[in-house]
């Protein structure tokens, strides 16, 4: 049996594996992109399946398509779905700015298998699988919808975890202890260890707002508008109908975007999601590397906290233990951020009427998406779970801050406090004997003042 079977489309014959369902238009893609190794994610497949099921209950429902041929398409997405056709989707990111050939690698599958499934049907990849609609407008919708899936499914669940753990860790009573806190990379007034992790909790739970009133735009979709916007070959009610069916098959409130021209044009309404994944990664960067400064030493650092010891951490040096999960939390941070500035950029080029940059979003986003969400999860599970006060350390450094002094401003003045800060680093004494020296405070003043749990 030969390994290959001829295949016919508006350019030619063509050769296509005869193990897979894909057809012309899927092959001549694989020769033409053979560009690197960044595939289409799977997603995005899930997601435009999604959209064909939709469409196909659609066009029925506006009289275009027989009931055989839409129960049928409608299987071979619930295949595609459940990962039984994975290895008929490998097309390159770095293809044709608009995916059309994504798109019609579904179309081709679909089509195939159906009519292999059943070969009384005659389904066509164009006239049938992709009836009333273009890549144009299939593609930003599938975005729009893998977007929607991963958040939901993955990232919010993430961040939550994230919270949590960090509620559990700082109920202990333990983080109650007073610390140094820090300003400029130099000693500040005191702060509790749980008032400095609530800023974390915060920025979290923020960002999650953040996300969620982004997601809002993501909700809108411009399937109908096929080529340019215009609607051209779709029935009447088509674009609301399908937003229905996407709302049922995903439980989630699509709605048809008022201004199709706006949504095939431009990708902002991805852009501002993926603004809202920046400022997620920008903070998990800053409590990343707060945790792992705090964690530093163990004896020559700042030593404050102590995380969990998952593995050596160097291949000539005994017994060192590093902040792995921290490192790798940022690493991937900064990933995020460049996806970002590919995404802005790639949001320009939706010239005049549609954006041929969809590949590269798609992409980025996903990744995105899915390296925050993993990246979350092992933070908290192996580094945040773990965190413990060394109450040692703390103590010691809270009684060397010269920065206690600032609680004396009300009394004795900025001016004097300043001196008594500075006799007291020159001679190497404490605030307390450096005030007494000085003769502004009696030993009980002092005292009664600088009180490192009233300062916080």
């Amino acid at each position: 049996m030969s390994k290959y079977k001829i295949m016919k489309d508006s350019i030619g014959e063509i050769e296509v594996p005869a193990d897979k369902f894909y057809g012309p238009q899927t092959q001549r893609s694989l020769l033409n992109f053979t560009i690197h190794n960044e595939k289409i994610p799977f997603a995005l497949i899930s997601a435009i399946a999604t959209i064909k099921k939709a469409c196909a209950i659609a066009n029925n429902k506006a009289n275009k398509m027989d009931e055989r041929s839409m129960k049928a398409i409608i299987n071979v997405c619930d295949m595609i779905i459940n990962h039984e056709l994975d290895d008929n989707f490998a097309l390159s990111v770095w293809q044709t700015g608009s995916a059309t050939q994504t798109n019609m690698n579904v179309n081709e599958v679909i089509a195939n298998k159906a009519n292999i499934l059943d070969n009384t049907l005659h389904i066509h990849p164009n006239d049938h699988v992709n009836m009333s609609q273009s890549s144009n407008d299939v593609i930003p919708t599938a975005i729009h919808l893998m977007i929607g899936e991963l958040i939901n499914k993955k990232l919010l669940i993430a961040i939550d975890d994230l919270i949590n753990v960090f509620k559990k860790v700082i109920s202990d009573k333990t983080f109650d202890i007073v610390k140094v806190g820090r300003t400029h990379l130099q000693d500040a007034t005191p702060i509790t260890l749980h008032q400095e992790f609530s800023a974390f909790i915060d920025m979290l739970e923020n960002n999650k707002q953040i996300i969620l009133e982004s997601l809002n735009y993501i909700y809108q979709l411009p399937i109908g508008g096929t080529a340019v916007g215009t609607g051209l070959n779709a029935p009447k009610g088509f674009d609301l109908n399908v937003c229905n069916e996407l709302s049922k098959l995903t439980s989630y409130s699509y709605k048809v975007m008022s201004n199709k021209f706006h949504g095939l044009s431009s990708k902002d309404y991805v852009s501002n999601l993926h603004n809202s994944l920046k400022l997620l990664a920008e903070n998990l960067y800053k409590i990343a590397n707060d945790i792992r400064w705090l964690s530093s030493g163990p004896n020559c650092g700042i030593g404050e906290i102590l995380i969990p010891q998952n593995e050596p951490g160097s291949s000539i040096m005994p017994g060192k233990v590093n902040p792995t999960q921290c490192e790798s939390l940022m690493m991937l941070c900064i990933q995020v951020i460049a996806n970002n500035y590919a995404i802005s950029i790639a949001n320009t080029q939706g010239n005049f009427q549609l954006n041929t940059f969809m590949p590269l979003i798609a992409y980025n986003v996903n990744q995105s998406i899915n390296l925050l969400s993993d990246g979350m999860k092992s933070f908290a599970n192996k580094c945040v779970y773990g965190i413990k006060p060394n109450e040692k350390r703390i103590n010691h450094n809270i009684e060397h801050c010269l920065m206690l002094a600032t609680a004396l401003n009300s009394t004795i003045g900025y001016d004097k406090v300043s001196e008594i800060v500075k006799y007291a680093h020159k001679n190497g004494i404490s605030l307390k004997k450096a005030c007494l020296e000085l003769k502004y405070l009696t030993s009980d003043e002092f005292d009664k003042i600088v009180d490192p749990k009233k300062m916080c």
